[in-house]
């Protein structure tokens, strides 16, 4: 059962949350738990229809406000919402605080100081690329290792509702937006994967986005994969009294990395092996490197060797990453809807030998022409769709004009069987079809699941469409 409890001052003081989507809801629900005069403004009347079982407990609706009502002691923002949005603008100008859920939720947590059992343990992640599947890992080795800990954050599960709920250890998903929202989050130990264009359209500017990242590693343990240039320079920069450094290659003294076949700790042990290359899924560079930042954080609180291996020996990877949809004529299809970004989609690119590339959606920001020059030699060919196809069109006519390309120019609910079927026309056995997109899904999908789903679904109605008796066929 959710716990009632809040930080001194907060009952009876007027708090306006802002965005009435799931973190939207879990603050408001939290807010009013906690003895506040809850308001919650969204510009879409049907998401705040939604929470009308919140006004039985006392919570104000009102759609669209664009400056906070007479009074508001706080603001607790979706983590979407820009810091240039009217409400918030508004809200800043007038010298009202504006938070996001995360740091409610470590304000609420850290208020339970005196209480029985005391605030949770915040072990925390984030990066371009990776953090669900770094978070899920990590849930997966506390587990094992005896603890009452749970995934959550930007991976689906409000961190106010886990607070609320008591676990003792919490392995947080953060997104930049997130982190750019929590000034006071200081989590025992965070984490940062890696860093690369991404939300530049939100934050402004790489370096912006950068900083945002860097605030998961100011608590007592600082990790971050050292592979990665702007990540190791991050881990540099830190304030945190230990820093730990992640590594694909043998490890230095104070990092986690490979030696041989093994998994091997020397940060918080003289060489120990944690686990297996082969007990860690996803594979590859990607899935070793995140195996490795989960194993440094739940090191870090003070988890045994045992208990890493059994944990990433446990953990299956969720679906759209890099997940086989089909074969069919020798040819592969695989969905890996989740790589949102250039960063993703290379990595998802590298390790196939010749694919044909299913890309596209809205870049927000971010350049294709490193990626594409640096997968050209793998392409069999390109089908486009999204709405910044044409960025992606200009990318492979520079760096790759002799691979041929196909465009979907229908956003109806046909693109994605269109696709597929160009796709198809495009691959000969051995070759991979993959949906690696580099770009967001919400031009065209509700989110990278049901572009992921759509993907499937076509794949299967598209090689069996010259099906014969004995079988699909071509």
């Amino acid at each position: 059962m959710a716990e009632a409890f809040g930080w001194p001052g907060l009952a009876g003081s007027p708090v306006l949350v802002a965005g009435a989507g799931v973190s939207g809801r879990s603050a408001a629900e939290a807010l009013l738990a906690a003895g506040a005069r809850v308001t919650v403004t969204d510009a879409a009347e049907q998401r705040l229809a939604a929470l009308a079982s919140l006004q039985a407990e006392g919570a104000e609706l009102v759609v669209g406000l664009t400056e906070p009502p007479a009074g508001t002691a706080l603001v607790v923002t979706s983590p979407g919402w820009r810091p240039d949005t009217p409400l918030l603008a508004a809200a800043s100008a007038a010298g009202v605080e504006v938070i996001g859920e995360v740091e409610l939720a470590w304000r609420l947590d850290r208020a339970r100081a005196g209480a029985a059992g005391g605030p949770a343990t915040w072990l925390a992640v984030t990066g371009t690329n990776g953090k669900t599947t770094t978070v899920g890992m990590l849930e997966s080795i506390l587990r094992a290792a005896g603890l009452d800990a749970v995934a959550c954050g930007n991976v689906g599960l409000p961190v106010v509702d886990a607070v609320r709920a008591g676990h003792r250890v919490l392995a947080v998903e953060l997104s930049s937006f997130q982190l750019h929202w929590s000034p006071s989050l200081r989590p025992a130990a965070g984490a940062v994967l890696n860093v690369a264009e991404d939300h530049l359209d939100w934050h402004g500017s790489m370096d912006a986005y950068a900083r945002a990242k860097a605030g998961v590693l100011v608590g007592d343990v600082a990790v971050a994969g050292v592979d990665d240039p702007v990540a190791a320079s991050l881990l540099a920069g830190s304030p945190a009294p230990r820093r730990v450094g992640v590594t694909l290659a043998e490890p230095a003294e104070g990092q986690l990395g490979l030696r041989g076949d093994a998994l091997v700790d020397r940060a918080f042990a003289d060489a120990e092996a944690l686990a297996e290359v082969a007990d860690v899924r996803p594979g590859g560079p990607p899935g070793l490197t995140d195996a490795l930042v989960a194993a440094a954080l739940a090191r870090a609180h003070g988890v045994p060797a045992d208990a890493v291996r059994a944990g990433l020996r446990a953990y299956r990877p969720a679906a759209h990453r890099a997940e086989l949809v089909g074969e069919v004529d020798g040819v592969r299809y695989v969905d890996d809807s989740k790589a949102t970004n250039p960063h993703a989609a290379a990595a998802s690119l590298h390790a196939h030998d010749r694919v044909v590339w299913v890309a596209g959606g809205q870049l927000k920001g971010a350049s294709v022409d490193e990626l594409v020059a640096g997968v050209a030699s793998r392409l069999a060919g390109v089908v486009l769709m999204g709405a910044d196809r044409a960025r992606f069109a200009a990318a492979l006519a520079r760096h790759a004009p002799r691979v041929p390309v196909h465009e979907v120019t229908t956003g109806d609910d046909g693109a994605m069987r269109e696709a597929v079927r160009a796709a198809r026309g495009l691959a000969r056995p051995g070759d991979v079809v993959l949906l690696a997109p580099a770009a967001a899904s919400l031009d065209m999908f509700t989110d990278y699941a049901h572009r992921g789903r759509a993907f499937a679904e076509a794949v299967r109605a598209v090689t069996t469409e010259t099906a014969g008796p004995s079988g699909p066929g071509r």
